[in-house]
């Protein structure tokens, strides 16, 4: 269903989409905006640059997955982060299924990698949970610490920040999101698994 073909034009068609998002910045000098949409654009570099410099083998849909968890977040960045109330829960959660991926992935692939090491499949499943978690919690100080330093010098945060109540919520969809790809979502990351232990056994040669 999902093709490397696929996977480049919904690509192309997203890149545009943030270019469009970051001139719109430009337009209204909003930096928030600017600076949302140059990481959302470099990010979705990350799987051609996994697959010509590392020979990581990747599931189309993994690309367009990340792709449009960063669109939203660009987009959210234009208002709908303030005006619509389900926008943040979204975007939290297709974040977290992201960081979920990354951090099993990475895991499975030293468990097949070393003899040392063994994973059994339910601490994977607590250990996804919990390394989202932790993803999750940098990312809110992160917001925190970007918006004490906004009003420390008088400019317009880069992150968006609500308070304990809105990050409480946040971590619960950032929870929703690891659960999701701990129950549902391993499938589609074997390739990937084996093809990152290959290239852990190259550097190890």
């Amino acid at each position: 269903m999902w093709s490397q073909q696929s996977e480049r034009v919904v690509g192309r068609a997203i890149q545009l989409a943030i270019c469009l998002i970051f001139f719109a910045g430009v337009y209204t000098r909003n930096l928030s905006v600017l600076v949302n949409a140059v990481v959302a654009l470099s990010a979705t570099f990350l799987p051609a640059i996994l697959r010509r410099d590392w020979q990581i083998r990747l599931h189309p849909f993994l690309g367009m997955w990340l792709a449009m968890a960063v669109l939203l977040h660009a987009i959210g960045m234009l208002g709908p982060y303030h005006y619509i109330d389900w926008w943040d829960h979204v975007t939290h959660t297709l974040s977290a299924t992201v960081v979920a991926a990354v951090g099993y992935t990475t895991a499975r692939a030293i468990d097949e990698y070393s003899d040392a090491v063994y994973f059994p499949d339910r601490f994977m499943f607590v250990y996804i949970l919990l390394f989202t978690l932790a993803a999750g919690v940098f990312w809110e100080v992160l917001e925190f610490g970007a918006r004490l330093a906004a009003d420390a010098v008088g400019m317009e945060a880069i992150l968006v920040q609500y308070g304990l109540g809105d990050t409480i919520i946040d971590l619960v969809f950032d929870s929703v999101g690891a659960a999701l790809v701990a129950l549902f979502g391993t499938s589609p990351l074997t390739e990937t698994i084996d093809s990152l232990t290959e290239h852990l056994e190259r550097t190890r040669t």
